[in-house]
């Protein structure tokens, strides 16, 4: 039956309700809706071609780098959705909430992934659909009904005081003598280490300003054992290279992200301290400043956290301290 004959028939049908003007008005919005039933079934039984998928995902990362994201997180943000394109061979304002659900139900079992890397999928979509949704590509987000996807907590490590004094004494070049206290004393994101300049470092004050996520800038605080290591590093330089943290090979250039990851990995391996990398400096400094007694409002201010949940999860208390709070106030 096409879809002339279904009008034909809803008009015959109503005839006897309605008056002419109001049997011609149905029939134009019939006629009208018709058609774009026609379009979008054929549209949907169309492959994309690359061009449409991309533009909307190019469109979608330019706004994404105006907003002031990073460009790791940009990076980030493209490799996740071209790889859920790319298995959903669909117009991307054709994808339905069921062709999620079932793209995240097999993304572990592909991949072998955790339950907070499939959420973190899911955020990435959620964000992308909602962006469609705003920009008028589609009517609604087809991630609005899919809920967080719940993963089991762990705790996570922090350095005790044995292990830093392990990395330190295996130091061998003041560079990274300096990198280690400056981490451990500040909290600083990795990014927020390799993007300083010396000129952003005040040492009369022990504070230095940092650039974190969001383009926002922030002041952290140093100790004194940090000032006298950084002192000593940056006077044995002779280069003109403005970052606070450079290569020890040249040409002398800014240190990478991915160069301080390293240089701690070996550093770990060398001390026998497990699992060293510089996020879990920033968790240590959150941690022991919780502990120490700091407000958690004076914590989420100098790690740059939006929301104090955040800071609550990177922070995880010492659990003697929460043995002693309990024989105090409850035994």
């Amino acid at each position: 039956m096409t879809a002339n004959d279904l009008a034909t028939l809803v008009l015959n049908d109503m005839v006897s309700a309605l008056n002419n003007w109001q049997l011609a008005k149905l029939k134009k919005t019939l006629e009208t809706v018709f058609s774009q039933i026609d379009v979008i079934t054929k549209k949907a039984d169309e492959v994309p071609s690359a061009s449409e998928n991309e533009q909307l995902l190019r469109a979608f990362l330019a706004a994404k780098r105006v907003e002031g994201c990073s460009a790791r997180t940009v990076s980030y943000y493209e490799s996740t959705l071209n790889k859920a394109l790319s298995v959903m061979v669909k117009h991307a304002s054709l994808i339905t909430t069921d062709d999620l659900r079932e793209y995240l139900h097999e993304y572990p079992l592909a991949r072998g992934a955790s339950n907070a890397t499939v959420d973190n999928v899911r955020r990435v979509l959620s964000t992308f659909f909602s962006w469609l949704e705003d920009e008028d590509h589609i009517v609604k987000s087809p991630v609005r009904r899919i809920r967080k996807i719940r993963s089991c907590r762990t705790v996570k490590k922090t350095y005790c005081d044995e292990e830093l004094e392990r990395l330190r004494d295996h130091c061998e070049r003041e560079r990274d003598l300096a990198m280690i206290d400056f981490l451990s004393s500040t909290g600083v994101r990795v990014g927020e280490l390799v993007g300083l300049n010396r000129s952003h470092v005040d040492m009369s004050r022990r504070e230095c300003i940092v650039l974190g996520k969001g383009n926002k800038q922030r002041v952290v605080y140093f100790d004194a054992r940090t000032k006298v290591h950084l002192q000593q590093y940056l006077e044995l330089r002779d280069d003109d290279c403005p970052a606070l943290f450079v290569s020890l090979s040249n040409p002398i250039r800014r240190l990478e992200i991915s160069g301080v990851e390293s240089r701690l990995r070996m550093l770990g391996k060398e001390a026998g301290v497990d699992r060293v990398h510089p996020h879990k400096f920033r968790r240590t400094m959150a941690t022991r400043a919780i502990d120490k007694g700091m407000p958690i409002e004076q914590v989420q201010r100098l790690l740059g956290h939006q929301k104090i949940d955040t800071t609550l999860m990177y922070a995880m208390v010492d659990q003697n301290n929460v043995r002693h709070s309990h024989r105090k106030y409850v035994c």
